[in-house]
């Protein structure tokens, strides 16, 4: 018995080795059911898992019991995503359903971004992709008007703090520092929370129209604080919890504003295990060498396939169809009956 219990304690051990980081869900509305397990999330389908518990469609089936099947007629009016850096693991409430990472790999949330974008472009849903610390940031619809104020770049965010409505008037910093560059970084970035939810709180009649809204947030300041002070100590603690904090009230107040009909998510990554590359072409970059194929392989369809394949059967099968009667209908037409030409012409020689 004794070694059996060894062996589930470094079982254990092991298991949380592999899978240190976390997919936490903070607040979801009854439509989109998460279920209660420990299930491991390949980090690259993560955009995936926000696209379906959104209602859309994706490339990939996604074979991950996590995410059941909930109400298909009542989706949620928005997902908001937080990546957290420099941890693994956050010590979130326990109402929040957790999962690990398996192969936590840097991912965007483009994709579900220009699906919002395309299928209601006419309403001009709030889409807001930001990451202060690298001064990153992506705004469309109507997100340009909300979110004018909000400050994104690294001064703006400077003086914000140091504005008489800002969080260091409420918020307890216990060891941290308004004099240190690296804790006014992280400072900054719970300040960016606390202003999004506070200027979306102005324009509470977006949050009642039928386009779904998009959220996706970076925050690097616990990994810049870990780094400087190291993670064993007094800042990085203090950081953690007043992290947590400021995560679930924002998660509160996003929810409460949307009338509980938001999905918000925390994604708790200590280290990517490649850096994230955006895609860019150059003007001057020649195409690409053609690969040998040695197994004479075909290649891969687009999901879009079947759709455009039965288009053109269809349309190719109406047109025969037509030419077939048409051509038929002349072969068996009466000249002096069916065709006018011909009605004109027996009518002008009896005139004559």
């Amino acid at each position: 018995m004794q070694r059996d219990g060894l062996a589930l304690c470094a079982l254990a051990v092991l298991v949380a080795g592999v899978f240190g980081d976390e997919f936490s869900v903070l607040r979801s509305p009854q439509s989109v059911v998460f279920r209660d397990g420990s299930w491991p999330i390949p980090g690259e389908r993560i955009p995936d898992v926000a696209a379906l518990s959104m209602g859309f469609s994706i490339e990939e089936d996604l074979s991950w019991p996590g995410l059941a099947v909930g109400d298909l007629f009542h989706r949620p009016r928005a997902t908001v995503l937080v990546t957290v850096k420099g941890v693994d693991k956050l010590m979130l409430p326990k109402n929040g359903i957790s999962y690990p990472i398996e192969n936590a790999v840097p991912f965007s949330l483009d994709s579900v971004a220009n699906a919002i974008h395309t299928l209601f472009s006419e309403e001009t849903p709030v889409v807001l992709q930001l990451a202060p610390s690298e001064e990153r940031v992506y705004m469309v619809g109507k997100a340009n008007s909300v979110f004018e104020d909000l400050s994104v770049t690294l001064r703006q965010l400077r003086n914000r703090l140091f504005q008489d409505n800002s969080i260091l008037s409420s918020l307890p910093l216990n060891s941290l520092s308004r004099n240190n560059e690296v804790d006014l970084l992280f400072l900054s970035e719970l300040q960016v929370l606390h202003d999004i939810s506070s200027l979306l709180s102005r324009h509470k009649h977006l949050a009642k129209d039928h386009s779904p809204d998009l959220y996706s947030l970076e925050l690097a300041g616990l990994e810049e604080i870990g780094k400087r002070y190291g993670e064993d100590s007094q800042q990085f603690k203090d950081a953690s919890q007043i992290l947590v904090d400021s995560l679930q009230k924002f998660a509160d107040e996003m929810y409460n504003l949307y009338g509980g009909n938001a999905v918000v998510e925390v994604v708790t990554v200590k280290t990517f295990n490649t850096p994230f590359v955006r895609k860019t072409r150059s003007i001057l970059q020649t195409s690409p060498a053609k690969t040998d194929n040695p197994f004479n392989l075909g290649y891969p369809y687009n999901y879009n396939y079947a759709v455009i394949f039965n288009i053109i059967l269809w349309i190719m099968i109406s047109l025969a169809l037509a030419v077939i009667v048409i051509s038929y209908n002349l072969w068996n037409m009466d000249p002096g009956y069916d065709s006018i030409i011909y009605r004109m012409t027996n009518q002008k020689i009896r005139m004559d």
